[in-house]
């Protein structure tokens, strides 16, 4: 079987470019916030050999994404998410966030419930308020936007931001692809994606998710520490949970054959099944 790998724009306010490939039932990506679609490239081929059809956006200010003009709202990219299956012709989908893309989903989640297929939720956190301390958001934020509102270029920080999320035993090669990953970030959009993650109270309801659920976080994730996922995995109904050891916060980069095994294998037992209550659309 031949794959290719097609490129596309969904149209809109703004436009979100996206990458997709093979056929069947759907299997969006979401990136997390110092990154674009291409952290996915080691998953999409291998989901598709599956037999599903993997696809991974740049979200709105990202990649080949449009920018767009005034404040963010987070609860914008769930907006985003909603009429991104509509064009996709897609009532209902498996849904992969990372990190800000696992925040996306909860909140989508909130308002999507019907069409969700399954969620798997990777190093991520129940919204910032609730899971860490103001001393910690305000670190994270000032490690991600001070630079740049100091005059640095998302290339001048991005070895310093790079460093904190990686494993101890990370190649060095995935050193140099989270670089520049983070220098590609757009540097307004990203400024006003860090205010809105950061400060937004997100009222996630994790007891109301009825979906199956797969949880995956690195043990050496300082950002969205292991305790999180306990947490999560505590509180989500039926959710299986699965820490890598000696990783970080980007598992899908740093281990892409146990990470994409773990995916591949909870998709192929929830294939075919409905979602957990009629599609709201």
């Amino acid at each position: 079987m031949t794959l290719e790998t097609r490129r596309f724009r969904a149209p809109g306010q703004p436009a979100l470019a996206y990458d997709t490939i093979g056929d069947g039932e759907t299997v969006i990506f979401l990136h997390g916030i110092g990154g674009n679609r291409t952290n996915w490239r080691r998953q999409l081929p291998v989901v598709a050999r599956a037999g599903f059809r993997a696809i991974a956006w740049d979200a709105r200010g990202y990649g080949e994404s449009e920018d767009y003009n005034g404040p963010l709202e987070f609860s914008e990219f769930s907006a985003d998410l909603a009429r991104f299956l509509d064009h996709l012709e897609v009532d209902r989908a498996h849904l992969v966030g990372l990190s800000m893309g696992g925040r996306i989903l909860q909140d989508f989640h909130a308002n999507h419930a019907g069409r969700i297929l399954t969620l798997t939720l990777c190093a991520t956190m129940p919204g910032f308020s609730r899971t860490v301390s103001r001393e910690d958001r305000e670190e994270f934020i000032r490690l991600r936007k001070q630079p740049l509102l100091e005059g640095k270029t998302p290339r001048e920080m991005a070895p310093g931001v790079a460093r904190t999320l990686l494993g101890p035993k990370a190649d060095p090669a995935h050193y140099e692809e989270l670089v520049a990953s983070i220098a590609a970030v757009h540097p307004e959009s990203y400024i006003k994606t860090i205010e809105a993650t950061a400060t937004y109270e997100q009222d996630v309801a994790l007891g109301d998710i009825a979906c199956p659920t797969l949880l995956l976080f690195g043990e050496a994730d300082t950002l969205a520490r292991p305790e999180f996922g306990h947490r999560m995995h505590a509180e989500i109904p039926g959710s299986e949970f699965v820490l890598l050891p000696e990783t970080g916060h980007l598992l899908n980069i740093e281990q892409p054959d146990v990470f994409n095994r773990l995916v591949v294998d909870f998709l192929e037992r929830h294939r075919g099944r409905p979602s957990a209550s009629p599609a709201v659309i």
